[in-house]
């Protein structure tokens, strides 16, 4: 199995941005340890940060054919970016959507995401485990069967 791990904008900062909130875990501590466990489950991932909203496009794109699936964490375009979103529908690769912090207890305008309905699941709130627990979905959950269902393909 081979994943897809999507950073989006401000990711690259951890450890550094408001570690109050998000801790002092690096950015390439927080792949370590996402690699680390993914191997551990004989799975294969590949990182990749942007701030660049249309980068991040290019990237979904380019995945079809490539990946089983993508973990994408898109920072602070979850609340905002109907292209993002556009661009996971746009392929036949089902998504999870994932954030160190819960988004749900922060302001009123992280509460919402226009992300998640392209993908198959959120996680949230769970620092580096959010990203832990999607690979446990792709490992051991139904994906495709249930991706499909929901995308009626």
């Amino acid at each position: 199995m081979k994943l897809l791990i999507i950073n989006g904008p401000n990711l690259n900062m951890l450890g550094k941005r408001e570690v109050d909130l998000y801790g002092e875990l690096t950015y390439d501590e927080l792949c370590q340890k996402i690699s680390d466990f993914a191997k551990q489950h004989n799975v294969e991932v590949d990182f990749y940060q942007s701030n660049v909203e249309g980068e991040i496009i290019n990237k979904i794109h380019s995945a079809e054919g490539i990946y089983d699936g993508i973990i994408i964490n898109p920072g602070a375009y979850t609340h905002y970016s109907i292209a993002i979103y556009d661009a996971l529908r746009s392929i036949q690769i089902p998504a999870i959507e994932v954030h160190l912090t819960n988004i749900y207890s922060r302001e009123e305008f992280r509460r919402k995401s226009v992300i998640a309905p392209a993908c198959v699941g959120q996680i949230s709130g769970f620092g580096y485990y959010s990203y832990i627990l999607a690979i446990f979905y792709f490992t051991k959950g139904k994906k495709y069967e249930y991706f499909k269902k929901i995308r009626k393909f």
